[in-house]
């Protein structure tokens, strides 16, 4: 029976309060960015004035653009595939029967549970070249967060610390769903561990990974408060990411119209990655139906 009319704007009145409340928070400053980055805006300088897809253009030959690019993508493959493969490793040992596995299971979560500028603090004394830790183990005299090659690496295994937890997480999770079953049924059939992960494991954990691989790339592509807090985008923008660049367009050199060109390109880099992973994340619910 369809509703009457009365019942269909009792439930656009009900709906109201929360699209507003969205519209505010995310349609609104998403319009306006958009707005803005067709203007070439410098209040320190008093220019305002529209100027359509000239910000865009002069982004395509932008060197320190591309480069953040680069960065950013280095980023996102390097981090994300060393937290795919620790969680991965680290969810099937804590899937097995052990004593002790609850608490292990607890203590894994911590360095998710620590805030974002807290675990960049506490990384940046612990690969401080005077008196980090990490020299006075390996016993050398590296400059991890001066030298242009060291810093993007020690903020990837800043983030590769704090949050392969999370992948730990989501893994752990799906692994408890794989039926039991099949996996005894492997066994009768004679087969060892590694084909029973292969056949059984990875198939069936496909769509939490890929789920996985959805979130943190999204997360890792706009890294912000760690590599500021660690490098600041330095040495010599080496780890200037794309978020860091439209940082600095925006609020240290004043230019609105410009940065907000290059948040609008951010924003569309996280979403064609995105648009690929639920691509596959779609083909492999298909097959499995």
């Amino acid at each position: 029976m369809r509703a009457s009319f009365r019942e269909r704007l009792g439930r656009f009145g009900l709906l109201g309060p929360a699209v507003a409340y969205v519209a505010s928070v995310a349609v609104i400053p998403v319009v306006f960015t958009l707005w803005l980055s067709l203007r070439k805006q410098m209040p320190i300088f008093g220019i305002s004035q529209f100027v359509g897809l000239q910000n865009y253009l002069f982004l395509m030959r932008d060197a320190r653009f591309w480069g953040a690019v680069g960065h950013t993508g280095y980023f996102v493959l390097v981090a994300v595939t060393l937290e795919l493969t620790l969680g991965l490793a680290i969810a099937l040992l804590l899937h097995q029967k052990f004593p002790g596995r609850g608490l292990a299971r607890a203590l894994v979560l911590i360095p998710w549970a620590v805030p974002s500028v807290v675990a960049a603090r506490f990384w940046e004394w612990t690969l401080n070249a005077d008196f980090g830790v990490l020299n006075f183990l390996l016993r050398t005299r590296i400059n991890w967060l001066g030298d242009p090659f060291w810093a993007m690496h020690a903020a990837i295994l800043a983030d590769v610390w704090k949050t392969t937890p999370f992948m730990v997480l989501l893994l752990l999770a799906g692994l408890q769903v794989i039926p039991e079953h099949l996996y005894r049924a492997a066994r009768i059939d004679g087969a060892n561990s590694w084909q029973a992960f292969r056949h059984i494991t990875l198939p069936l954990l496909k769509p939490i990974i890929l789920l996985a691989l959805l979130f943190r790339t999204m997360d890792a592509a706009r890294v912000f408060d760690l590599i500021y807090v660690l490098t600041g985008g330095g040495p010599g923008n080496q780890t200037e990411t794309l978020v860091i660049y439209a940082y600095n367009l925006l609020y240290r050199t004043l230019q609105f119209g410009y940065g907000s060109s290059v948040a609008v390109a951010t924003f569309f880099f996280i979403v064609l990655l995105s648009l690929a992973y639920l691509r596959e994340l779609r083909r492999t619910w298909q097959m499995r139906e």
